[in-house]
């Protein structure tokens, strides 16, 4: 797992596909149990990943994700039910969880002595220029700090001119090279242009790293999924 050192009182980290129970296409640490894999090799996987933040895997928070502009306030124990791409908690050792497996999984944390609250996004191609970064800054509010995680890179995401375009449009020229797109730089200067000031890249390639992660587009299906798991430390005073 990739470990975000967050300004603040936050456990985050960026999971990989390794050191998990699954098999086969699924190995080995895959966190979604929508895929096809063994649930409770799923479930065993969701509580070592919550074990590497210091959290309680039955407090467990994350949506049935859709591809939308959907934030909403995480409940403890809510598993898949509610259809969003983003959840966000002020409470204390709470678990949330945003799936990815070439899409963008980003984390929001409040900083500067704001209250802490942290804030996971599931950020694809069309959430990302329909505002999803927008909305989960805006359920944040206040001065906000992000990472962006591993997503299929620049050097691996070919599109055709129906996407390139409106993508040009939105996010500025350069976010497109030949025919390949930037969702990197799009989700930069998605939080930039929402005032987040204070932003750190991992810029690794989903595609292009079959050892450390499931990818759509390189594998198709049967696969699994990494994603974003985060947490408000506790006896925050």
């Amino acid at each position: 797992m990739i470990r975000w050192n967050a300004p603040g009182p936050y456990e985050v980290v960026f999971t990989t596909r390794v050191g998990g129970v699954s098999e086969g296409p699924y190995a080995s640490l895959n966190l979604g149990r929508k895929t096809g894999d063994d649930v409770d090799r799923v479930d065993q996987n969701r509580r070592l990943a919550c074990a590497e933040i210091g959290a309680d895997a039955a407090r467990l928070a994350l949506n049935y994700q859709i591809h939308s502009t959907l934030v909403h306030r995480a409940e403890e124990g809510e598993r898949g039910h509610v259809r969003g791409d983003g959840l966000w908690t002020e409470e204390q050792e709470l678990p949330v969880l945003a799936l990815a497996a070439d899409c963008v999984p980003i984390a929001l944390v409040r900083s500067n002595g704001a209250a802490p609250a942290v804030c996971v996004l599931h950020a694809g191609r069309i959430g990302l220029i329909d505002g999803i970064v927008e909305a989960g800054v805006g359920a944040l509010g206040g001065s906000v700090a992000a990472a962006i995680g591993p997503s299929i890179g620049p050097c691996c995401y070919e599109i055709g001119e129906e996407v390139a375009v409106p993508y040009r449009r939105r996010f500025g020229a350069g976010i497109t090279r030949g025919r390949k797109l930037d969702l990197w730089q799009a989700a930069e200067r998605a939080l930039r242009r929402a005032g987040v000031a204070q932003i750190e890249r991992l810029d690794l390639c989903t595609a292009c790293n079959p050892g450390l992660f499931f990818s759509h587009r390189r594998d198709g299906k049967p696969r699994g999924v990494q994603g974003v798991l985060a947490s408000v430390a506790g006896d925050v005073r």
